[in-house]
């Protein structure tokens, strides 16, 4: 098969690590990929929101497959964009069409549909300017924090939790009145705050079947003991381990089949990753999010820990034969360690050249690029955050102790990561 993966980050590179490992792989192509997904496949420069150039390059390269890696070209329609092209109408997408990017794309949108179908999930409400007024009432019923969200993309930004009443009204007049947050916050979601930990979990879906890949639960702050500023993600682990069969088996049946049963019932043909943000709460699953993709850096701890043939997988949710297909997952433990360029997630410098262990040379570690570029024969930093380095241990203390070697190893200006990743969950 030739297959198409569209995205830039560690998110990415892993997907094309993974298959690139595949026996039904012929060619693969990235778009536009990074320094680290070169070593996978092509990398083609072009956006993935370049919908006419995507379209040329399917044709052009006889692809048989294509992944779709970030949200945005999924919540912008490229599904539906291949669904209405006589070229390329044949060719699977995997990421859902408009309609199911929806519970990503939309606050708003997803919190009816957990609602509609029983999924548990936090008290809200949703506000726009006309209604800023009962917004700020409603916020005098909450109890603090409280939690502000922005109805649409706003690039991870879009999550206020503030401890402060009087904050928390000038944050949503902020948000709605003076476009905080652009188009994204035209409308305005309010919760209540839920307490507990946070974990991740991924299901994969042809529509009809899914299969429940292995949860991990992932470090947002970008300081030590979880402080400071909240990023992209500084890193993550799977398993967790108070995540454990018993709950895990609670989360399938209370979340995820009411979630395939309720977009089956809306009609809506969705097809590929959903990524379930959870609250345990005293041993309760309670939904905060959904994503219409996997996350990052979740997807560089899980997908490596995924056994199976990942291409054969995805054959699998194009067809909806994916019941039919084997899925084994390891039984080590993996670590993630994010590697940031300095002052991340403020203002950051690029192209700072990059001094990187030799592949292979660590056969429990993997390396996988988020933000880098090669440039003459030579890899620089090209983002917040630079790389995303994974391995796997028979504990935690095992594998983030064989992660945080190999980011000594690593050497750029600026480099900055959390040692700490993984040790809150050593207690269980």
């Amino acid at each position: 098969m030739n297959v198409l993966i569209l995205g830039s980050g560690g998110r990415e590179h892993a997907f094309a690590w993974k298959i690139a490992q595949s026996k039904k792989l012929q060619n693969l192509y990235i778009a536009p990929g990074n320094a680290g997904t070169a070593h996978c496949g092509t990398n083609v420069n072009l956006s993935v929101n370049d919908f006419e150039s995507i379209k040329k390059l399917v044709w052009e390269k006889d692809i048989d497959l294509v992944l779709v890696g970030p949200e945005d070209p999924l919540v912008k329609g490229i599904h539906d964009y291949f669904l209405q092209d006589e070229v390329l109408r044949e060719i699977p997408v995997i990421g859902p069409k408009m309609d199911g990017a929806q519970l990503e794309g939309s606050k708003d949108f997803s919190k009816q549909f957990m609602i509609r179908h029983g999924v548990p999930t936090a008290a809200y409400a949703t506000f726009t300017k006309e209604t800023v007024e009962e917004g700020e009432r409603f916020l005098e019923t909450l109890q603090p924090p409280y939690v502000l969200k922005a109805d649409g993309l706003a690039a991870g930004k879009g999550v206020l939790i503030v401890d402060d009443l009087l904050q928390a009204k000038a944050d949503l007049r902020e948000m709605l009145l003076d476009a905080k947050f652009g188009a994204a916050s035209a409308r305005v979601v309010i919760e209540e705050f839920l307490k507990g930990i946070e974990l991740s979990v991924f299901v994969l879906t042809d529509g009809k079947s899914y299969k429940l890949l292995p949860a991990a639960k992932d470090y947002k702050r970008i300081g030590e003991g979880d402080t400071g500023l909240n990023t992209g993600g500084m890193g993550a682990v799977s398993p967790v381990p108070f995540a454990d069969a018993a709950f895990l088996k609670k989360v399938e049946e209370e979340v995820v089949k009411p979630t395939i049963a309720g977009l089956n019932k809306e009609q809506i043909d969705y097809r590929g990753f959903i990524f379930i943000g959870l609250m345990n709460d005293n041993g309760s699953p309670k939904v905060i999010e959904y994503n219409c993709r996997m996350g990052d850096p979740e997807t560089e701890v899980v997908i490596p820990r995924i056994s199976s043939d990942l291409l054969d997988l995805l054959e699998g949710v194009a067809t909806q034969t994916l019941h039919e297909r084997a899925y084994e997952t390891s039984p080590k433990t993996a670590v993630t360690v994010v590697t940031v360029s300095g002052g991340y997630p403020g203002v950051f410098e690029k192209g700072k050249v990059m001094t990187l262990p030799e592949p292979g040379t660590h056969p429990d570690s993997v390396v996988f690029h988020s933000g880098t570029s090669a440039q003459d024969e030579t890899v620089r930093t090209n983002g917040g955050r630079v790389l995303a380095i994974t391995s796997f241990g028979d504990s935690i203390a095992e594998a983030s102790t064989k992660s945080f070697a190999m980011a000594e190893k690593v050497q750029y200006d600026g480099k900055y990561y959390r040692r700490d990743i993984g040790k809150d969950l050593m207690i269980y």
